[in-house]
């Protein structure tokens, strides 16, 4: 790399972190006047608010916006450049305006590397930090607190042929009953089980059930078994029958492959949901690269409005790309839309934009 290539590199991850901590600060300080009020009623110290909900709250917000702020950043230090000449006399000394973009090249590669690092082990960390925080102080009367939430009646599906239920299940004291589960063979019964209650047991990570009557039918005969208690070592977790809507933020990325894995064994719907998420999480990095490009492009032209119009138009084309994010997420958890296109639309369309736009560059 030449002193080119480290100038403009140094301005473009300056700007940028020196954006993402104002931000970062601005998002605190509202958050923090939000939630006044159940922090004091949390009866927690400073210290112990900073390390069990902003220590997973910042990551949570840096990583929400990170390829935004790549785009603005871009967009204000070369719009910085070209309105001061800086870029006019850098392709006159004779250098290509493909030369020129090679600092941006780098940078946004080596920020969408850490957006992908991010996205798939640490951001998942912070938000077991931040959902957790939320569940128990902030959230604590809600309805649909999975931590809290008491006198509900589950059914769902084991495996392909095996389905269960539980009443009255706490997400609190992980028990409930009465417990039930059959499994069907054929279109017919072959196996179905009974029990007055059902309790997680943390020691041996295994479900223990009272009382349990186990019938196992072959045809027109069958043998019944009484079981005072009976442990089970089932597939699903207490995790699983929390059905916390956040458990997709909240598992790093081999974690998630695994629950879609059992989810599609299951049958379970809202996979489209999981699917989603599994396939943004290598979008977004590359959305880095793609917004850092187009920023470059858009804002490597002098124009008369200065950087002004830069900012105008970068502002126009995130809020583009944000909105198409959001309804190919829509149309996928509630329609029929694939999880992959609904999460590569955006790259797909702005690969042509910045195609588009680096074809029609002043060179």
């Amino acid at each position: 790399m030449k002193k080119l290539d480290w100038y403009i590199l140094k301005k473009f991850l300056v700007t940028f972190f020196f954006a993402i901590f104002l931000f970062t600060i601005i998002a605190v300080a509202v958050d923090v006047s939000e939630k006044t009020d159940d922090f004091v009623a949390s009866g927690l110290s400073t210290n112990e608010i900073i390390l069990q909900y902003y220590a997973g709250f910042v990551p949570y917000i840096i990583a929400l916006l990170f390829p935004l702020f790549v785009f603005i950043a871009v967009i204000f230090f070369t719009s910085k450049m070209a309105v001061q000449s800086e870029l006019i006399a850098i392709l006159a000394s004779g250098t290509s305006f493909n030369r020129m973009m090679r600092p941006y090249w780098i940078g946004g590669l080596s920020l969408g590397l850490i957006a992908l690092f991010a996205a798939h082990f640490l951001v998942p960390k912070a938000n077991v930090i931040r959902t957790t925080f939320e569940a128990r102080y902030i959230n604590a009367n809600s309805t649909y607190n999975p931590l809290t939430q008491t006198n509900r009646n589950l059914y769902f599906r084991i495996d392909s042929f095996t389905y269960a239920g539980v009443r009255n299940y706490d997400t609190t004291g992980k028990t409930g009953g009465p417990f039930f589960m059959h499994r069907v063979k054929n279109n017919q019964m072959v196996y179905n089980l009974r029990a007055e209650s059902i309790k997680w047991d943390t020691a041996r990570n295994n479900w223990t059930l009272q009382n349990a009557v186990e019938r196992n039918i072959n045809g027109l005969t069958e043998n019944v078994s009484l079981t005072q208690k009976k442990d089970m070592r089932f597939n699903f977790k207490p995790f699983d029958l929390s059905h916390d809507e956040y458990t997709k933020d909240k598992l790093t990325t081999p974690e998630l492959l695994n629950l879609i894995d059992l989810e599609t064994l299951r049958g379970s719907e809202g996979l489209n949901a999981l699917e989603v998420e599994k396939y943004r999480r290598y979008a977004t990095p590359l959305a880095v690269l793609i917004l850092t490009i187009i920023g470059a492009v858009v804002a490597s032209r002098k124009v008369r409005g200065g950087s002004g119009s830069h900012i105008a138009l970068g502002f126009v084309l995130a809020s583009a790309f944000i909105l198409m994010d959001r309804f190919s997420t829509i149309f996928s958890t509630k329609g029929s839309l694939p999880p992959f296109i609904a999460a590569w639309i955006p790259d797909i369309v702005f690969i042509f934009v910045a195609i588009y736009m680096y074809r029609k560059a002043p060179k």
